[in-house]
């Protein structure tokens, strides 16, 4: 129980930092106004969904009220959605999929919290590049899983698939990749995803000849169609037979309240078919039951749509211009919608501190398993990105002078 409540207090001590900067957004706001705070904290998806959500909800509300309009669906979900996620993610895994071997979820979250129940036994440990979504450690520690963090490489922040490879050991169970990521907006090349994928064929093979149980990567795959300048993010499914893909609609459709996500376990995977039924069972049995039915409807029928995102491609670049013209450096990101910029100071609390004095709030990296760094959300108007810039100017004069 002990090591449960560290795991999950180290989370909550990532956390905070974003619920500390929430928190003080709203008290700016209110003592200052809205105008005169520039909030890039939250990723919260602030992109109008696309312009057919309307008429999908409409023609929703119609069969919503018949019998069982509203009523449960089957754990893993509505099997005509689970059909169209199978199709979508045949194209988008460049690998053929079947129904059966798609979950339904509660958003990326569920599906990553029901794959640990899953999988996880207390001591187990999960690997992932460092910096990363501040929740990873929670979501393994509820049930006995310590997360283990490795470096990335900055500026660019690519996983060191050396040092990832070297920390496996014995009790590792899982290997978290997000790309794109977030913190850092980098998109993961297909040669590091091999690389990774080789680790874990070569540490598997060893657990297949002693009887042991197999390690898995996990692709948590919320920002996948958020990539900029023609990038492309690799399909993960060819790269390992031991892969599982999740994601959501809360970014791609602006419907992160609709809480809409999946699971999706590689066909080739030794044992696969009895993975998807214990993700299954533990969509059910952590209180899920299922995901949300009008959600997975309307995300089904919106499954090739996305939110516009030659806005947030706008922002990206502004963003860039205000950074640059302060001095600040950052690698520029590919993907997501997040930069990551350096501290000009070592302690990046005092940067933030900087900056809140300007009502600029961004969040230190520090919260995100890496320090010297501040995240900084796109997930805003224009305006505002473009009001920031004297601040960002003035912070880093008083820093540097």
């Amino acid at each position: 129980m002990q090591l449960v409540t560290n795991q999950i207090a180290a989370s909550m001590g990532s956390s905070s930092w974003i619920r500390k900067m929430f928190e003080k957004g709203l008290e700016l706001k209110k003592e200052f106004g809205e105008e005169a705070v520039c909030d890039f904290s939250l990723g919260n998806p602030d992109v109008p969904p696309p312009s057919k959500t309307r008429e999908e909800l409409v023609r929703l509300s119609e069969s919503a009220v018949k019998p069982l309009g509203l009523g449960y669906c089957p754990n893993a979900g509505i099997p005509a959605v689970r059909e169209t996620m199978a199709g979508f993610l045949s194209r988008q895994q460049e690998t053929p999929v079947a129904a059966k071997d798609v979950v339904m979820t509660v958003g990326a979250a569920g599906a990553i919290v029901a794959f640990f129940r899953a999988v996880i036994e207390a001591g187990d440990e999960v690997l992932t590049p460092a910096p990363y979504f501040v929740e990873y450690g929670a979501y393994c520690g509820h049930f006995g899983g310590v997360l283990k963090a490795v470096p990335s490489l900055p500026p660019s922040f690519r996983p060191d698939v050396p040092a990832l490879a070297a920390a496996i050991t014995p009790k590792t169970r899982a290997i978290i990749v997000n790309s794109p990521n977030n913190p850092t907006g980098c998109i993961y090349p297909r040669e590091d995803l091999e690389a990774i994928a080789a680790a874990v064929e070569a540490e598997n093979a060893r657990r297949e000849a002693a009887g042991l149980r197999p390690m898995f990567i996990l692709s948590d795959e919320p920002y996948r169609a958020f990539a900029y300048d023609g990038a492309t993010v690799p399909a993960m499914l060819p790269v390992s037979k031991w892969a599982c893909v999740l994601g959501s609609f809360s970014k791609t459709l602006s419907l992160a309240g609709e809480r809409v996500g999946y699971f999706l376990a590689n066909p080739a995977m030794p044992g696969q078919a009895s993975l998807v039924a214990a993700v299954t069972l533990t969509n059910r049995t952590l209180g899920y039951v299922n995901a949300p039915v009008i959600g997975q409807r309307l995300a089904a029928a919106l499954v090739d749509e996305t939110v516009d995102l030659a806005i947030y491609d706008r922002r990206r670049k502004l963003m860039a211009k205000v950074l640059s013209e302060a001095g600040i450096e950052f690698e520029m990101p590919k993907g997501a919608f997040y930069f990551f910029a350096k501290s000009p100071v070592a302690d990046d609390a005092v940067f933030v501190d900087a900056l809140l004095a300007e009502r600029i709030l961004v969040v230190p990296g520090k919260g995100f398993g890496f320090a010297g760094y501040v995240r900084l959300s796109c997930s805003v108007d224009e305006a505002i990105i473009a009001r920031s810039a004297e601040g960002f100017k003035r912070a880093m004069k008083k820093l540097k002078g």
